[in-house]
């Protein structure tokens, strides 16, 4: 495992540059690829960019996947004929993840024809990473408050993400593991044994309120790890741990106070967590 520099999971506003240079800064292991920043460099300039990266002693977290798995059906096929060429600049960086949520509900699709739907573009999805090496991690979202909005509940659990990627028959589609989903949708430890460095693509550490019941929990209105002792971090991390979990590991609290503070206390205070939360990982 290793700490993660991820600005837009803070909520601080970074530019890529700076983000690498207060990253290895601050002793983080990586830091979260920007596409956008990427794009700007075109392929020889992406593969310069991921050298240099590597040379700071920092490894690539996750991009964000550039397609939305339930958008509308045109919006979807123009996104995956753009896919490629935003892969080869990823591959040529270096950039081996990239992670999406699934939406845990719908207005319209039933569980039965959302999951056709997923599964079929997913499959889709992952071919062409695939074919650029890349892997594809999926989050399941857990706070009850969020999936019970629409008329047809989703996929909000990792049993159930777990079938779906099964599913899809796909390789090189794991989880992105999120503590605060975890925790809200009634899971423990137990639920993460048999799991392998090949099914986690990516992990977000976060804490809860301790003023809410689990099924209170808001998604967007979560605590720093460690600092409630609502969520079993301690019991995640050792599972995680023992599954062998080799890749970048963030926080993700969605805390507006942190972008008020000044930018070096902050990524000090979070890669001491991170390094905290990874000491617990690797204890045997």
């Amino acid at each position: 495992m290793f700490s993660t520099l991820s600005p837009g999971a803070l909520g601080l506003d970074l530019d890529h540059a700076r983000a690498v240079e207060l990253a290895a800064a601050h002793g983080f292991g990586g830091v979260d690829p920007d596409l956008g920043h990427l794009r700007s460099l075109g392929a020889s300039g992406a593969a310069e960019h991921g050298a240099a990266v590597k040379e700071k002693g920092l490894q690539w977290g996750m991009a964000g996947l550039p397609i939305g798995l339930d958008a509308p059906a045109e919006e979807f096929r123009r996104a995956l004929v753009d896919l490629p060429a935003d892969l080869e600049l990823l591959a040529a960086a270096g950039v081996t993840r990239l992670g999406t949520w699934i939406r845990p509900m719908h207005d319209e699709l039933d569980h039965r024809q959302n999951w056709r739907l997923h599964q079929g573009r997913i499959a889709l999805v992952a071919a062409l990473l695939e074919d650029a090496g890349l892997r594809l991690g999926l989050e399941y979202i857990g706070p009850k408050t969020f999936w019970s909005t629409e008329r047809f509940p989703f996929i909000h659990s990792l049993r159930e993400a777990r079938e779906l990627i099964a599913e899809t028959g796909a390789r090189n589609v794991g989880l992105i593991l999120d503590t605060y989903h975890w925790y809200t949708a009634g899971e423990d430890a137990e639920q993460l044994a048999g799991l392998t460095d090949a099914d986690i693509v990516s992990v977000d550490l976060n804490d809860a309120r301790a003023d809410r019941e689990r099924d209170e929990q808001q998604d967007l209105d979560r605590r720093l790890p460690f600092d409630t002792g609502v969520i079993d971090l301690d019991g995640f991390l050792r599972a995680v741990g023992a599954a062998g979990y080799t890749g970048p590991v963030k926080i993700e609290p969605f805390m507006a106070t942190l972008a008020e503070r000044p930018v070096d206390e902050v990524l000090s205070q979070i890669s001491g967590l991170l390094d905290r939360a990874i000491a617990v990982g690797e204890q045997r």
